[in-house]
């Protein structure tokens, strides 16, 4: 694609944009940041891009995406619940690394959602890029997940799932879209510098 089609097409997806779009945008880019900085804040500002996505996707049609935005809305409640629970020593949730039992438990979450992804969107949608819409999504869903569990790991699936939408969303004609993943792509990888660092000056003041 050539550079001017690119900008041709990105300066038309400003144009096509709706406020209701800009507003989840811009709560969507709001929320990885307070992500980044492990602050309780990332789920309500989640919660208010997911909600309006869910409403726009009804909108155009998009079910599928409507269902998996509803996934995040389900997780971003479970999400601050965890965040805001005490254990018997009136501790928050700590930043961790994950286990081997988890990471292989998240394995497996990865792909039971990867195979039912794809068989869905290959016989029940128009979907003319069904294993990477299902790769994408799975990936988000376990990063949500392990971000729930404030596990340092949920950024790794960020990062590799970011990185795949820039350019799947490029092809599709999406180009903003395709610029606001690669904004998530580098509050990702500031936000996985920045846990590790969390983590390792609360165990140092452990």
């Amino acid at each position: 694609m050539e550079s001017g089609t690119l900008f041709e097409l990105f300066y038309q997806n400003i144009i096509d944009t709706s406020i209701l779009e800009i507003i989840a945008v811009f709560f969507g880019l709001l929320s990885v940041w307070y992500a980044k900085k492990a602050d309780i804040k990332v789920y309500p500002t989640g919660i208010i891009s997911v909600v309006i996505y869910v409403y726009i996707c009804v909108g155009v049609k998009l079910y599928a995406d409507m269902g998996i935005n509803f996934v995040y809305f389900i997780m971003s409640i479970y999400g601050w619940y965890t965040w805001t629970r005490k254990d018997a020593s009136r501790k928050i949730l700590p930043i961790s690394f994950c286990t081997k039992k988890e990471h292989l438990a998240n394995g497996i979450m990865l792909l039971v959602f990867l195979v039912a992804l794809i068989y869905v969107l290959t016989n029940f949608t128009d979907s003319n890029v069904p294993v990477w819409d299902s790769i994408t999504t799975s990936i988000f869903i376990v990063g949500m997940w392990l971000m729930a569990q404030k596990k340092i790991e949920n950024w790794i699936y960020w990062i590799i799932g970011d990185a795949i939408s820039i350019p799947l969303y490029a092809y599709k004609g999406l180009v903003l879209t395709s610029f606001q993943f690669t904004i998530f792509l580098i509050l990702a990888i500031m936000g996985y510098i920045e846990w590790k660092q969390k983590y390792k000056e609360a165990q140092q003041n452990a």
